[in-house]
């Protein structure tokens, strides 16, 4: 294997590779010396630079730019593995994608059939799992970044992935790992002991472990095969998303048809064993290219940088700046006391953002509920597709991820070009607007669940008789919602990478998934709240929902979501974009001809481009 440094890594300059900022902007450059003490030089040798293996790295000089290097030669060492590397990186990829998406797309109804919960209750369940598995990646990131590098923590995630789905997978096939079956005299069913129940939960929470450290690191592992220094390397990089982009939706595909299809109508054990097959795949092919893989040696976590800017804070809260703070020795008295104006921008720029993040939550609360009581709907509606095809409840979510296909290549080709004349934006209006956009579909797709769950539970109620109405009901609601994932998820996606510098971009990535997290808490405290406010009298929640009023529970979100609009309006409206100022214009603000400029991120106005 190859052990390099990070190429790409920097000290506040996204558009130098680290040595040049290093040597003109090394993290001490403004740290003078004590007395008698030397200074000290932060350039390397332009020749070579010695790596903790002993072996040695060109470093180019900062004043001769970066030269291409040759094919087949990288820094002395032997070039990455690029597409060499791209199966195995993309078949682990792909297989674990399979087996995770496979496994857990239908387990709202393994919980309500096979382990006979209610739906409140397998809802809850499925809410704190997904906000756990959704946190621990910022976990995930951090002991990456800081402490063992990408390579290390896939290899350990994997095998605790496969552990939790061997799991799952046992209490599908052995029966005592499972609750009885219901009387079919008295349809009296029994819940599940806590013994069976603890498994469950120990599969559940292996599985979040696995995919906290798999999620972070997987794009990152995959970019470092690629030498970014070289045009063959950029171009790898952007092939490299097209297909990652490209093997995700599939594996959705496939995992929400066939996996599902196989879950609910053959058997769960080889619905559920499947992907726990898939996932033993991912392994075989991650750790086949062992040989081909470029590992990035660990250089430290912003998150690192955070907690020491607070820390100084928050002991310098009452100190009167000192005329030196030096010993005699030319270091700090006390390093956690001194912070770097980098580390106090990354600091500002996390807590600008805080607040429009903040606003994100209650939507995606809204786009939780697809996985559970759409899921719950899905199971007592009319499902037929032709006399003998029945189409399973986990793959009603299809239709959402076909409006997102449909939509976006629609707006990128018709609809931003359309929009830039009139606006004068170069994406045709701005990321927030776009957050915003996708903001009211949530709404107006919760509205339209009310309705229709009120309609479908009127006919219920008419007609007792009667077949129940089509599962086609559900169309119009996740079609909206699939309309608010594509302006809100991806206009989030892309305005935490824009807005936050290059070196947060792990921050910029948390951000998105933990808000996922703080979204499925929050929904399952407000099924917690509801049934404690609505089950004396009429339970919205109710397990039948023919009893319930699941309509309403519906309309609550869509006020919630309402009002958020508003929330998000005060956010949005007082926040200022942030774009690179060129090396040119930094020379001439700086007023030095050019010796302090750099690439700087200025705040300005949304950009405009002339028609």
């Amino acid at each position: 294997m190859a052990l390099v440094k990070d190429p790409q890594k920097s000290w506040g300059c996204p558009s130098f590779h680290y040595w040049s900022c290093f040597c003109t902007r090394g993290p001490a450059a403004d740290h003078q010396p004590g007395p008698g003490h030397q200074q000290q030089s932060y350039c390397p040798a332009p020749q070579s630079e010695k790596l903790q293996d002993g072996s040695l790295m060109i470093v180019p000089s900062p004043a001769a730019g970066t030269p291409k290097l040759p094919e087949g030669e990288i820094g002395g060492r032997r070039q990455p593995g690029g597409w060499r590397a791209m199966p195995y990186v993309l078949g682990n990829e792909t297989c674990e994608r399979l087996a995770t998406v496979g496994l857990f797309s239908n387990f709202m109804v393994y919980l309500t059939r096979e382990f006979h919960m209610e739906q409140a209750r397998a809802a809850q369940l499925l809410n704190v799992w997904s906000g756990f598995t959704n946190f621990l990646p910022l976990i995930g990131a951090f002991i990456c970044d800081a402490y063992v590098g990408r390579f290390k923590t896939i290899a350990f995630s994997v095998f605790a992935e496969l552990l939790g789905m061997v799991t799952i997978t046992l209490t599908a096939w052995l029966p005592h790992l499972r609750p009885p079956e219901c009387d079919a005299a008295t349809s009296a069913c029994s819940g599940p002991t806590s013994r069976q129940l603890g498994v469950l939960l120990a599969g559940l929470c292996l599985m979040s472990v696995g995919t906290g450290g798999i999620r972070p690191c997987s794009i990152p592992f995959g970019v470092d095969q690629f030498d970014a220094r070289t045009e063959g390397g950029v171009k790898g990089i952007n092939s490299f998303f097209n297909w990652y982009y490209t093997t995700f939706t599939v594996v959705i595909l496939v995992s929400l048809t066939v996996i599902v299809y196989i879950q609910d109508s053959v058997s769960w054990a080889l619905g559920f064993g499947i992907p726990t097959a898939f996932m033993f795949g991912s392994i075989f092919l991650f750790f086949m290219g062992t040989r081909i893989y470029v590992h990035v040696m660990p250089e430290g976590s912003v998150f690192s940088g955070i907690a020491h800017v607070c820390s100084a804070a928050y002991k310098k809260r009452r100190l009167k700046v000192p005329a030196n703070a030096d010993d005699p020795q030319g270091q700090p008295s006390n390093p956690w006391s001194l912070v770097s104006v980098q580390e106090v921008e990354e600091v500002k720029c996390l807590l600008k953002i805080i607040p429009v993040w903040s606003a994100g939550i209650v939507s995606l609360t809204a786009v939780s509920q697809q996985g559970t009581f759409t899921i719950s709907q899905a199971q007592i509606m009319d499902r037929h597709l032709g006399p003998k095809f029945q189409i399973p409840p986990g793959s009603m979510s299809v239709i959402s991820l076909l409006v997102i296909g449909a939509w976006l290549p629609f707006y990128d080709r018709v609809l931003v070009p359309a929009t830039r004349k009139l606006t004068k934006i170069e994406g045709g209006i701005t990321l927030l607007q776009r957050v915003g956009v996708g903001m009211v579909f949530s709404v107006l797709s919760m509205v339209v669940a009310g309705l229709v769950e009120r309609e479908r539970r009127g006919y219920a109620h008419a007609h007792p008789d009667s077949p129940p109405v089509s599962v086609m009901w559900l169309a119009p609601q996740l079609a909206l919602m699939g309309m608010c994932e594509a302006f809100n998820f991806l206009g989030q996606i892309e305005f935490y990478n824009k807005e936050f510098p290059e070196h947060m971009r792990s921050i910029a990535n948390a951000l998105f998934s933990v808000s996922f997290a703080a979204a499925n808490y929050l929904s399952s405290v407000l099924i917690s709240v509801v049934r404690k406010a609505t089950g004396r009298r009429t339970d919205w929640l109710a397990n039948d929902l023919n009893e319930g009023r699941l309509d309403l529970f519906y309309f609550l979100l869509a006020g919630m979501g309402f009002v958020n609009c508003f929330y998000f309006l005060y956010c949005a409206s007082g926040y200022r974009y942030k774009t690179k100022m060129k090396i040119g214009e930094a020379a001439a603000a700086a007023g030095d001809g050019g010796k302090s400029a750099e690439f700087r991120d200025v705040e300005m106005d949304p950009v405009k481009v002339a028609s």
